[in-house]
């Protein structure tokens, strides 16, 4: 447990707690940021590493290296860079021919299959689900010992485009076939936490470094000039990573379905053969939980770094 948490004004049963691998394209907009120190800010959760990972390669080939420097950039502002690994993940979509597994892949598999570990292991997957399915090639084995939680795929019973799935449909049928216990948020519900930039000024770029970080990368974000006419709205967000983060704090037990793994289309339609083992897919996640944890718990950072 992170030292700053012996000082916050409340305790966690250790009974509770849970290990946590953070799977992050940190650099492929402005939310993952987010997600991330909300996780760094949860005492409930012993995170074990993060992994930085690709957002396709239409941007940029280096998707996964800016994703690691990302997460390394915040370690450094929350003064935390010596208390958490980062490991490189994948840089692209996996080659089902001669899958790489690469050095994010192989800690989920060295992380799952630890014999000295008590608390159960959730890996939280914030963009494609590449490391995963690569990390479930090496070692099938790894299928009983962790949950998977995943943002992406898009809204039921159809499917349909998504960005997430879209970076690679493959992997995402590997982990859909497997044993893996899978959580998955799709697009429809990922979309539900909204805030307005007002309110990131008001409650979240007041406390300190990571704060005034967190508002400012998205407010430039905003401003980019490639953006599309409908995309972003202008002067609101959604921060579609949060609700992995904020399910293994609560996780909903009454807000989900469980259902018949879909077979992925190229077209990232779904396909139902009903045959299929199921895999709890997320109707709906509150909005106001989530945001207003992260909002207390800045704060208390803020404040508690402060008095030292």
């Amino acid at each position: 447990m992170h030292p700053i948490f012996e000082r916050f004004p409340y305790r966690v049963p250790a009974n509770k707690r849970v290990r946590v691998i953070v799977n992050t394209d940190a650099a492929n907009e402005a939310d993952d940021q987010y997600a991330i120190v909300q996780a760094l800010l949860t005492p409930k959760l012993d995170i074990r590493g993060f992994v930085a990972t690709h957002f396709g390669t239409n941007r940029t080939d280096t998707s996964m290296e800016q994703s690691y420097d990302e997460i390394q950039r915040i370690l450094r502002l929350m003064d935390m860079s010596e208390d958490y690994h980062v490991y490189r993940g994948s840089t692209g979509c996996l080659n089902l021919d001669s899958p790489v597994i690469s050095e994010g892949a192989q800690f989920i598999v060295d992380e799952a299959m630890r014999d000295d570990a008590t608390e159960p292991l959730f890996a939280i997957f914030l963009g494609a689900i590449t490391d995963l399915a690569a990390a479930y090639k090496a070692k099938p084995e790894i299928a009983g010992r962790l949950t998977a939680v995943w943002i992406g795929g898009g809204a039921y019973p159809h499917g349909g485009e998504e960005f997430n799935l879209g970076n690679d449909v493959a992997a995402a049928n590997i982990v859909f076939g497997s044993d893996i216990p899978l959580w998955q948020v799709p697009r429809d519900v990922y979309k539900m936490p909204r805030v307005s930039l007002a309110e990131l000024a008001v409650k979240v770029k007041p406390w300190g470094a990571i704060g005034e970080y967190l508002f400012r990368q998205l407010e430039e974000f905003n401003m980019l000039p490639t953006h599309t006419l409908r995309w972003p709205p202008g002067e609101s967000w959604n921060m579609g990573d949060s609700p992995a983060v904020s399910l293994l704090i609560d996780d909903q037990n009454f807000d989900y379905e469980l259902r018949h793994a879909p077979v992925i289309r190229d077209d990232m339609g779904y396909d139902h053969p009903g045959t299929a083992r199921q895999i709890r897919v997320y109707k709906s996640v509150d909005s106001r939980f989530i945001m207003e944890d992260l909002y207390a718990k800045l704060q208390l950072f803020y404040e508690l770094k402060s008095s030292e």
